[in-house]
Parts: C-alpha cells; structure tokens; sequence
C-alpha cells in the first residue's frame, strides 16, 4: 500500500513533515519546490498548482513570504534552503516515504511545461508515462532571461522573458566501466546561459538535463546532478521508441550571473542573434526541439 501525507500545512522540519505521513493511498503528482529567495515565488506556486498538482510542498526559510491567497493551498516545511543539497535531501527523503507517487522538484523562478499542458494535466501525463512503462522523465532546463538589464537588473521578468532557439548540444554520457562506450540511452545535454557564459560556471554545473518527474521507489535515489541511482531511470527514452520529455523554463542561472559579483560587472546583456521572446506555452518549446511530444497526441 502507498503512502500520503496529511493536511497539516506547516512544518517546523522535514521530520516533523514526514511523522505525518500515514499509510494511506497516495494521489495525484506531488510537487516539491524549494525557495531560495522571493523572487516570482507567488508565480512559480500558482503555475505548478494550474497544471494540477495535487500537492504542492514549499521548503522555505523564516524569510519567505507566501501570499494569503496560496497559503491554504500550499504545504510549507521551514528549511535550511542554502544547506548543502537541500533540495535532493529533501526529495529522497520524501520519495522514501512515499514510493509509488509521482513527484517533481524544482526551485523558485522556475515553470514546468510539458507537451500539451495547456489542455492536459500533470496527472494525465504521469498516466500516460506510466502506462508506457517509463518511471521517470527527462527534462531540459531552458534558461529564460530578461532582455533588458537596466530596467531588470536581477534578469527576471515574466513579460520580457526570452531564450535561446538555438545553442544546444549533446553528448554521450559516459560510462565509468567503459573506456570508449556511453551509457545506454543517456546524454548530457548543454546549451543556454550556462553554454555562452561558461567561464562564470563550474564544469559540474553546466549540464541541463534534470529528471525532474519521476515515481518514487525504495532504494533509488537523487543525486546532486539530478541523477538517480537507478540507471534505468537515467536514460531519455525506452529502447523501442521516444518517449515524453518535459522543460523547465529557468530564471535561475540568470538570476545567479546577474547575482554573482565576477560574472555581474562582466554582463551587460543576455541578448544575442539567438534569442527570441518566450511566449509561455508548450507549443513553441516544442517547435524549437527543446521537449518531445513522443507519442502522445
């Protein structure tokens, strides 16, 4: 039997949390997102609670505020948001919890779309992935950035947000046990900021792709490079056709360079002959190869 939590919508800690976990059936996919700071925090929650969430779980520090409007609808636990791997802590723990339910992390300023998603939910796609044997789904995290820097100096902004069409590369992910094979069905996917500002970013933060939707299970665990233990739920497709992919559309990197002080005084625009205007629905991150509809119509 599956697990749920209760409808308590304060915690004091991830314990606290999952004391309060009781032998119920889960329902409905769970979202976890973690708020470094305040920034589009009210917007991130509304946009995962829109695609039908039927948990949205916020790990926060004293300092985040949530608006009156979302706090019934939100289950915070108060955290040490800038411990070390706070969020993949966070995570397996609760996918231990938890096995059987479809979960998906993220931080503040960052959107989830997937194919369709306008007019199917978050549930129907879980349903779908599932019945097509796949326990885990592959996402892209596109960096989206603001055009104007004087006017948006942290570089974010919903109305003025842009990416990149164009930029992104992969490579075969390497297997330790191989001198000269990649893993079987599995890529590093680079591209966007962390691409064309790569001086600014560590080798280990440049990667991408995140499983970022995933069904919990005993014994398969999150990694710091939002990789599982579990190989099997690493790869992008299963061996006999493509399958689903998601996007996180990501002011985070953005937000970082434009925080950071060496990267800060060296970037005067994120513009380049590559960026358009992001126009906040799948179609378009379809159409630029950024997810994959597989074989869902």
């Amino acid at each position: 039997m599956g697990k749920t939590f209760g409808r308590k919508m304060n915690y004091s800690s991830i314990g606290q949390f999952l004391d309060n976990v009781t032998p119920t059936p889960m329902r409905g996919p769970i979202a976890i997102i973690l708020a470094e700071d305040n920034c589009e925090l009210a917007a991130t929650l509304r946009h995962h609670l829109d695609l039908g969430f039927a948990r949205v779980i916020l790990l926060a520090g004293e300092d985040i505020q949530v608006p009156e409007a979302l706090a019934p609808r939100i289950e915070r636990i108060e955290t040490d948001v800038f411990a070390d791997d706070a969020l993949i802590n966070a995570v397996n723990k609760i996918a231990q919890a938890a096995p059987g339910a479809w979960l998906y992390y993220c931080y503040n300023a960052e959107f989830l779309f997937f194919p369709f998603c306008e007019t199917r939910s978050i549930s129907d796609l879980t349903t779908f992935h599932g019945e097509e044997r796949r326990t885990a789904m592959l996402s892209y995290v596109i960096d989206l950035y603001a055009s104007d820097l004087e006017r948006y100096p942290n570089a974010v902004s919903l109305e003025d947000a842009h990416l990149d069409r164009a930029g992104y590369y992969a490579l075969p992910r390497k297997d330790p046990g191989q001198n000269w094979a990649g893993k079987d069905r599995q890529m590093d996917f680079f591209g966007g900021l962390r691409w064309r500002f790569e001086e600014h970013v560590p080798w280990a933060r440049r990667k991408i792709d995140r499983i970022s939707l995933f069904r919990a299970q005993k014994g398969a665990l999150l990694h710091p490079d939002y990789t599982f233990s579990d190989e099997e739920m690493n790869t992008y497709a299963c061996p006999w056709h493509h399958n689903l992919t998601a996007a996180i559309c990501s002011f985070r990197t953005a937000k970082a360079l434009r925080t950071n002080p060496g990267s800060r005084s060296e970037i005067r625009s994120f513009r380049w002959h590559s960026s358009e205007p992001f126009r906040w629905n799948s179609q378009q991150l379809m159409d630029l190869g950024l997810m994959e509809p597989g074989q869902w119509f």
